[in-house]
C-alpha cells in the first residue's frame, strides 16, 4: 500500500508538469533562486523516501519510516547552520538534504541511501541504524525520537552558553542555538513535557536556554488522533517559550515563521516553539495499513496538501519554472537517486560481531591511565593525611578533580548551597562558583539530559542523582541516549559523563524502598557503560580519577554508585577502631578498570567475592569464620560492576577452589548471577565449589523490617562455613 502511494506521489508530480493536475497553492513570497533550491531539496527527500520503499520491496533496504508530507522542515535546514546542533525527528530528510548545501563535499542523497541499505560505508552509523546524522553538518544521530532527545536538546542549549562562559576553545558561536524536532504525538510523552517544562523553568529565571523546538504536527501518532487545537493550546500556556505556527504546505509562510522564531532564539537566548501543520501522506511506516483508520477522503485531502506538489505548483504559478524545466529537474533528481541507490546496495555490510561492537566501548588504556594519574595541577588537600570516611573522602576527591579539570561541572538537585542530600558536595559551590556547581529542578530526566548536552558541548559533566531508585525515572536517558551515541555515530561522537548515584541499602533509621534500592541490574545491562561501586573512601577517590579519565580520554559514559550507608562509617570491627577510615590518596594513585581489591590474598581455602556494603560485612564474617575453622579466607572487592573483572574472578576461583559470592542486591538479575556464570562456563574451573548469598527479591520496607530482606552477616558466615565444610 505505501509503495503504491509512494509511486503515485511522483506520478502526480508528473501530472502537474504536464498540466493534467493542479493543486491549490498560496502565492510564492520567496526569492526565485531560494525557492527553487528549497524545492529541489524537498524533491530529493521525497525521491529518497520513494526509493526506500522500492528497496524494501527488493529486500535491499531496511527502513520505511518516511518524511513524505513533512518536507516543510527544509526551511530550517536553510535558516540554521552546522554550528547550530540539530537533534532531528525521523521525518527530517528535507532538513538533512538542505543543510548539506553548507558542506559541498557531502552528498546527502548518497549518505541517506547508504544508511537505508545498512551499509558499513554509511558515514554516520557505519551500517548500524538508519539515522539522520552528520558530524560536519552538526547533526548528532537520534535513534528513537519519540521524545528522548528533548532533555538532551535543552541540556545542550544550556551547555553551549556554559562552554563560552568557561572559555572553552571549541565553544559554539555566541548566537548558536539548538534545533530539536519531533512529532505532535511525541509532545504528549512525559519526557517531552519534562523537557519543555525544564526549558520554560530555565527561561523564566532569565537563564539562557537557546533551543528551538519544532513540532511537526500531522495529527496522528501512528493511528491515534491528536485533538484539533491541542498542540497550540498546550504550548501557548507554557511560560517563557515563544509560540509561532505556520502551514507546512506553504514554503513562504514557513520561511517567515521560522525566521521569526530563529531570530528570537538567537537574540534573546530563550526558547521558542515552532508549530508546523504537516501531512503524513503514507502510513506510519511501510507495514502500516493506514486505510484501516483513515478514510479515503481524508487521505485524498492530505495528498492535495502534499508540500512537494504545492511548492511545485507555486513555482509554476510564479513563472519561476515551467513544465519543461520542472520535468527536467524531476528527471535529473530521479536519476541521481536511482544511481545512488544502485551503488549503495553494492557497498560493504557489517559482517562480524566485532565490527558491530567496535564503537561500544572505545578504550585507550595507556592514555586513560596517564590521565588518571596526572598530577601537578594543585596541592593535595590540607587534611590529606587525616583518615576519613567515604562521604568526606568523596567530597575532597570532587574538589580535587574540579581543580584538575576546568571543564568539569557538578550539578543536580540540592548540590550547590546545601551540598547535596548527604552533604557530599558541601563547599564546592563556594569554591568554584555557580557556573560550575549548580542546582537543577527536581527531574532526573533533565539532570541527565543536561549531562548529555554538556558532554556534547565539550564539557565534563558530573551529575548527581540523589538515590538509586530515582534513576528509574530517567533510565532511558542513559539507555536510549547516552549509551547509544558512540555506537550509532560509529565512534565519531560521544557524551562523556560520570554520573554519581547515592544508592544501595543498609541505611539505619531512614529509607524505605526509594532510599534503599538494592538492584544494579538496570545499570549493568547498558552496553559500553562503566559502572563502579566503591566500598571505602580512598578507593572511591582513586576510582573517580579513573572514571573521569575514561570520560575525558575515550568519551565514555560512567556511573559510580556510592553506598549511602558507608558515607559516615569510620570503624570496621569495633567502635572507635577507625579501621574503615583512610587518608586521601596521593596524586598519581588510581585504580584501573578491572583492578580488584584483595584482603589476605595469600589465603587459599575460600574466596569471598563481593562489593560495596558487603565488603566490610564480609571482612567481619571472615574473621569469625577463620576463628571457628582455622582456615583462611580471602575477600575480593570487585569494585567494578560493569564490565565485571572476569579475569580476576577466575584467577581467585582457581587459587582457592571455593568461591562464595556475597551480593547485597536482590538475588535476581544482579552481580552474583554473572559471577557464577563466569565460573561455571570456564572448563578449567569445573571443580570449583561455588555458592552465593544475596538479598531477597523484595522491595525494602521501612525501619528494622529492612533487615528481614537485606543480606545479613550471619547469612554470609553460614554460607562460608558450609562451603568450607565440604572441602
Amino acid at each position: 500500500m505505501s509503495l503504491d502511494r509512494a509511486r503515485q506521489s511522483i506520478a502526480r508530480l508528473r501530472d502537474l508538469t504536464s498540466g493534467k493536475l493542479r493543486v491549490p497553492a498560496a502565492p510564492l513570497t520567496l526569492d526565485g533562486e531560494l525557492a527553487r533550491e528549497l524545492f529541489e531539496s524537498q524533491l530529493l527527500a521525497r525521491l529518497v523516501d520513494v526509493e526506500s520503499h522500492e528497496l524494501r520491496a527488493r529486500n535491499q533496504g531496511f527502513y520505511t519510516i518516511c518524511s513524505a508530507g513533512h518536507e516543510a522542515n527544509v526551511v530550517l535546514g536553510r535558516l540554521t547552520r552546522p554550528s547550530d546542533p540539530a537533534l532531528l525527528h525521523y521525518r527530517s530528510a528535507a532538513f538533512f538534504v538542505e543543510r548539506a548545501r553548507a558542506a559541498p563535499e557531502i552528498d546527502a542523497v548518497r549518505d541517506l541511501l547508504l544508511s537505508l541499505a545498512a551499509s558499513a560505508d554509511d558515514p554516520i552509523s557505519g551500517g548500524r541504524h538508519k539515522v539522520f546524522g552528520s558530524v560536519p553538518l552538526g547533526i548528532p544521530p537520534q535513534t528513537s525520537t519519540i521524545a528522548s532527545h528533548l532533555p538532551k536538546a535543552v541540556g545542550l542549549a544550556v551547555a553551549l552558553v556554559q562552554a563560552r562562559r568557561l572559555g572553552r576553545p571549541d565553544a559554539a558561536p555566541a548566537d548558536a542555538l539548538v534545533v530539536c524536532s519531533f512529532g505532535d504525538a511525541s509532545l504528549n510523552h512525559s519526557t517531552a513535557q519534562g523537557a519543555l517544562n525544564a526549558a520554560s523553568w530555565t527561561a523564566f529565571q532569565h537563564v539562557p536556554a537557546p533551543v528551538l523546538f519544532v513540532c511537526e504536527d500531522n495529527g496522528l501518532g501512528i493511528s491515534v488522533r491528536t485533538p484539533t487545537g491541542w498542540v497550540e493550546a498546550r504550548m501557548r500556556a507554557m511560560p517563557s517559550v515563544r509560540y509561532t505556527q505556520a502551514d507546512g504546505s506553504d514554503l513562504g509562510a514557513v520561511f517567515a515563521a521560522a525566521s521569526t522564531a530563529i531570530e528570537h532564539v538567537r537574540q534573546s537566548r530563550a526558547p521558542a516553539f515552532l508549530h508546523l501543520r504537516t501531512e503524513r501522506l503514507w502510513g506510519h511506516a511501510g507495514s502500516d495499513l493506514d486505510t484501516e483508520y483513515r478514510s479515503a477522503a481524508e487521505i485524498a485531502a492530505g495528498q492535495a496538501r502534499d508540500p512537494v506538489l504545492v511548492s511545485a505548483q507555486a513555482l509554476l504559478d510564479a513563472g519561476m519554472l515551467d513544465g519543461a524545466a520542472l520535468t527536467a529537474l524531476l528527471d535529473a533528481a530521479s536519476e541521481r537517486v536511482r544511481a545512488a541507490s544502485a551503488e549503495a546496495v553494492t557497498r560493504p555490510k557489517l559482517t562480524t560481531r566485532a565490527e558491530v561492537m567496535r564503537p561500544l566501548a572505545p578504550s585507550r588504556p595507556d592514555a586513560v591511565a596517564a590521565e588518571a594519574r596526572r598530577g601537578g595541577y594543585a596541592p593535595p588537600p590540607e587534611t590529606a593525611d587525616k583518615p576519613k570516611p567515604m562521604g568526606l573522602a568523596i567530597r575532597e576527591g570532587l574538589s580535587d578533580l574540579m581543580r584538575k579539570h576546568p571543564e568539569m561541572l557538578v550539578f543536580g538537585e540540592d548540590v550547590a548551597q546545601k551540598g547535596g542530600v548527604y552533604g557530599v558536595t558541601v563547599g564546592l559551590w563556594k569554591a568554584f562558583g555557580a557556573s560550575r556547581v549548580f542546582n537543577t529542578l527536581l527531574d532526573e530526566q533533565t539532570i541527565l539530559g543536561l549531562a548529555l548536552g554538556a558532554g556534547q558541548a565539550g564539557l565534563l559533566p558530573i551529575p548527581e542523582i540523589q538515590f538509586l531508585a530515582y534513576v528509574h525515572n530517567a533510565e532511558d536517558q542513559l539507555r536510549g541516549e547516552a549509551a547509544t551515541l558512540q555506537f550509532f555515530s560509529n565512534g565519531q561522537l560521544a557524551n562523556p559523563m560520570v554520573v554519581r548515584i547515592a544508592g544501595l541499602g543498609y541505611q539505619k533509621g531512614f529509607g524505605g524502598h526509594f532510599h534503599n534500592d538494592d538492584s544494579l541490574a538496570v545499570l549493568r545491562d547498558l552496553p559500553g557503560v562503566i559502572v563502579a561501586v566503591p566500598s571505602r573512601g580512598d578507593d572511591a577517590v582513586r576510582m573517580m580519577r579513573t572514571l573521569m579519565a575514561h570520560a575525558r580520554v575515550d568519551g565514555r559514559v560512567c556511573v559510580v554508585v556510592e553506598p549511602i550507608a558507608l558515607y559516615p562509617v569510620k570503624d570496621l570491627y569495633d567502635a572507635g577502631d577507625g579501621a574503615w577510615s583512610f587518608p586521601f590518596p596521593a596524586h598519581g594513585e588510581a585504580i584501573e578498570l578491572g583492578q580488584v581489591g584483595v584482603y589476605d590474598g595469600d589465603a587459599t581455602d575460600l574466596a569471598i567475592v563481593t562489593y560495596g556494603n558487603s565488603v566490610p560485612m564480609s571482612l567481619r564474617a571472615k574473621r569469625r569464620v577463620e576463628a571457628a575453622t582455622g582456615k583462611r579466607v580471602r575477600v575480593v572487592d570487585l569494585r567494578w560492576i560493569a564490565p565485571l573483572p572476569l579475569e580476576a574472578i577466575r584467577a581467585h576461583a582457581a587459587a582457592c577452589g571455593a568461591v562464595l559470592t556475597v551480593d547485597e542486591c536482590r538475588s535476581s538479575g544482579n552481580v552474583a548471577e554473572a559471577v557464577g556464570a563466569a565460573i561455571a562456563e570456564d572448563p578449567a574451573l569445573r571443580q570449583v565449589r561455588y555458592a552465593r548469598v544475596s538479598s531477597a527479591d523484595s522491595f525494602i520496607p521501612l525501619a528494622a523490617a529492612a533487615e528481614l530482606v537485606l543480606l545479613s552477616e550471619a547469612e554470609i558466615e553460614a554460607a562460608a562455613l558450609a562451603l568450607l565444610a565440604d572441602s
